[in-house]
């Protein structure tokens, strides 16, 4: 059997045999395991190449040193003897005549079922390349499920044939890097297993851009020579304070590996010299408190640079990742960033989940390696939800792709306990992150005490409280600003599972009960009221109301209200049509109040581009304010009122909006004022002068324009502030 690809020919030569191997394998787990573990790698690895004799490499090597090689990256990173015996016999099942009873019957049944794990994720093939990552990824979350180190092993087997991709052609070679860089690199970083990241990392940047690697490498070479005499001078002076204060810790240069620099380089748009104009240290020392002494010795050596500190000692990162971060102004000001943390907080730094069976392996039953373990198996367990309520496994893929790569803020909720979320998190996205139940009755939310819209983005350190009701349902403009991957999925699994008879069934009850607030009932509507009502609405029966009402589409106050009084004039120019309204040219102005009466809030007016929020008026509809309305103190009160708006995709309408100048009182500057927005395409709709100041030198003037969006709007101010006799320009309202 010719199977597996080349090995590179700068490896190491001792890899062209299986026993040199072996006897490498030995001398790193005799560092750390018992002696009995010896005997066990020394059976599974006899089984091994009995079992796959005849078969090679395209290198001509027995094939039997791939897992081998497998088995010694698991061993750099200490894991446990079971892992280690099963990433040796990993292909017995897929590529010989061994089958998962036989393999249990020599070896037991909990390295039979990680070697089943194993062999399970590559056994199915797809014609399309994309659905057979997805299905593949979902195959590996089952399989984590079960024991999370079939994922170790899977990595460690990628990483092997990533270093080993040899001679393959081109466009697979390319296809691998791809999938690696997209699938098993962020697992690897989502469980903490950060020296197997940064390697195929750095291996699918040189497959898929080798000239850039190379050009790249070449520079960091040369800087690091010149560097090198400023980097040894900032490391004995750390050295020396530390020794000065009495620390027991060790200083090392740190570099950011060649991905990483590439990766800042093209998402800054920063040129070699911005990204290694930073010089990057590491303290490692014995205990957390010696941490935070650590901290205040280089903060008494350098000054700190404000903003720029950050504890994941206090607050982890998702995968268990602890250090203190902190940047400072070194010799002639050149930025120097310092990582302090102990000896545990390394090894889990490096290894991840994997530091849980060095601790294991100690007899230790608690520490940073077991932490990130634990946390590890929250996160699969997250995987899990969201996999069996996901309708296929691209939308599964997508949903988890967006957890795999987070810039995280911290919230409290009102007990204190901390809960992570990606960046742009939302109430919502919290209500789903402490329990689903509680994201599925999320009514309203407070933000430090404070009750803010649910599309409010939530920043760190905020205490975020949601206010819950029975009977609340999943809201379908819920999933246009959520962003968290369970809360996507929880919403949509909602939304599916809701039938049109169960739509239908809820709608007619929600505005039964908004009838209710009228003293009236849908029973108590007359037909005339209802044919008014549906016509005007352009609804084809009730049914379709109701169900529109009932998945969300439709605002059961703001039709209970057209019900009543369904001759209430709407103004055509701010009406929201269905798709068949805006199919004939319609404007489309605001999502989510379709055949209702929508005004906009003369006190701040919004225009497109805006952040909004609808509050359901009694006599107006739906009024529209800016998020920032200082009216919305008044209804902050009565959270029930408020609707979840947003503008349209295509408006083409103008807004009016209120512009106050403040210009010099020259003869002739209304009339220069009144060309320069007209320039603009904006038109003039009202002009107000306030009291001159200043004996008659200065003068106030309050035009009314109106403008496309906020973009229009900002032009418009440009130029109006380019003119001589402007003093200043700013936007009234809110």
């Amino acid at each position: 059997m010719n199977k597996g690809t080349e090995i590179n020919a700068e490896q190491e030569e001792v890899l062209l045999t299986p026993e040199p191997l072996f006897r490498r394998l030995i001398t790193l787990t005799s560092e750390y395991l018992p002696v009995e573990a010896e005997e066990l790698l020394l059976e599974a690895f006899q089984f091994s190449r009995k079992h796959h004799a005849g078969q090679y490499r395209k290198s001509g090597e027995e094939y039997v040193t791939h897992p081998l090689a497998v088995a010694i990256i698991l061993a750099e990173m200490h894991m446990d003897p079971e892992s280690i015996a099963a990433s040796i016999l990993h292909d017995i099942i897929e590529d010989t005549e061994i089958n998962k009873q036989q393999l249990a019957a020599e070896f037991g049944e909990s390295i039979a079922e990680l070697v089943d794990g194993v062999t399970k994720l590559t056994q199915i093939h797809f014609e399309d390349k994309a659905v057979a990552q997805a299905e593949n990824f979902r195959k590996m979350v089952l399989a984590m499920a079960d024991d999370i180190r079939v994922i170790q092993i899977k990595l460690a087997d990628r990483l092997h044939n990533m270093r080993t991709l040899g001679s393959m052609p081109r466009k697979k070679k390319i296809r691998i890097s791809k999938e690696t860089l997209d699938i098993y690199a962020p697992v690897a970083s989502r469980l903490g297993m950060n020296t197997i990241r940064i390697e195929l990392e750095d291996l699918c940047f040189e497959t898929i851009h080798p000239m850039r690697a190379r050009v790249l490498r070449d520079r960091v070479k040369k800087v690091r020579g010149n560097r090198k005499e400023v980097v040894s001078k900032i490391k004995e002076s750390i050295q020396l304070r530390l020794e000065q204060e009495g620390i027991n810790g060790k200083v090392y240069g740190r570099e950011k590996h060649l991905y990483s620099l590439y990766k800042k380089m093209h998402n800054k748009a920063l040129s070699f010299a911005d990204v290694l104009d930073v010089f990057a240290f590491r303290v490692v020392v014995d205990t957390v408190d010696t941490c935070y002494r650590t901290l205040g010795s280089v903060h008494n050596l350098y000054k700190p640079v404000p903003g720029k500190f950050k504890d994941y000692v206090a607050i982890p990162k998702a995968n268990g990742y602890q250090s203190l971060h902190t940047v400072l102004f070194g010799p002639r000001g050149v930025p120097i960033e310092i990582q302090i943390r102990s000896e545990d907080m390394q090894k889990v730094a490096d290894s991840g989940i994997a530091a849980h069976w060095l601790y294991k392996s100690k007899g230790e039953t608690s520490g940073s390696g077991s932490q990130a373990h634990d946390r590890a198996r929250e996160w699969v367990r997250g995987l899990l939800e969201m996999q069996q309520s996901s309708g296929n496994s691209l939308e599964f893929i997508e949903s988890v792709k967006i957890d795999l790569f987070p810039d995280e803020v911290y919230v409290f909720t009102p007990r204190g306990d901390i809960i992570e979320l990606p960046r742009g998190a939302t109430p919502v996205d919290f209500a789903y992150a402490v329990h689903s139940d509680i994201g599925d009755t999320c009514l309203a939310a407070k933000v430090d005490k404070r009750l803010v819209p649910l599309r409010t983005t939530l920043q760190t350190g905020q205490t975020v409280e949601i206010i819950s009701a029975p009977g609340t349902k999943p809201n379908a403009i819920w999933l246009d600003f959520v962003i968290t991957a369970k809360a996507r999925s929880a919403i949509r699994h909602y939304l599916k599972k809701l039938k049109q008879d169960d739509a239908v069934s809820l709608g007619r009850r929600l505005v039964d009960k908004a009838l209710a607030a009228y003293e009236t009932s849908i029973d108590e509507i007359s037909q005339q009221q209802m044919v008014e009502y549906l016509e005007s609405a352009e609804i084809s029966d009730l049914d379709e109301l109701f169900e529109s009402v009932g998945l969300g589409k439709s605002i059961p106050m703001l039709v209970a209200k057209r019900l009543i009084n369904p001759a209430d004039e709407i103004d055509t120019d701010f009406k929201h049509e269905d798709r068949r309204a805006h199919s004939r040219g319609r404007p489309l102005l605001i999502k989510g109040t379709e055949g209702m009466v929508v005004t906009f809030g003369r006190c701040c007016y919004p225009i497109p581009g805006d952040h909004i929020v609808g509050y359901a008026s009694s006599g107006r509809g739906v009024v529209v304010h800016r998020r920032n309305c200082n009216n919305l103190k008044e209804i902050d009160k009565k959270p029930q009122n408020w609707v979840d708006v947003q503008w349209a995709d295509e408006i083409g309408k103008e807004f009016p909006v209120n512009v106050r100048l403040d210009v010099t009182n020259q003869r002739g500057v209304l009339g220069s004022l009144a060309v320069t927005i007209s320039d603009t395409g904006a038109n003039i709709e009202n002009v107000h002068v306030e009291e001159k100041e200043r004996e008659g030198m200065i003068a106030t003037l309050h035009f009314t324009i109106a403008v496309k969006d906020r973009t229009h709007l900002a032009r418009v101010m440009r130029r109006l502030h380019a003119v001589p006799t402007v003093l200043r320009v700013h936007r009234c309202g809110a």
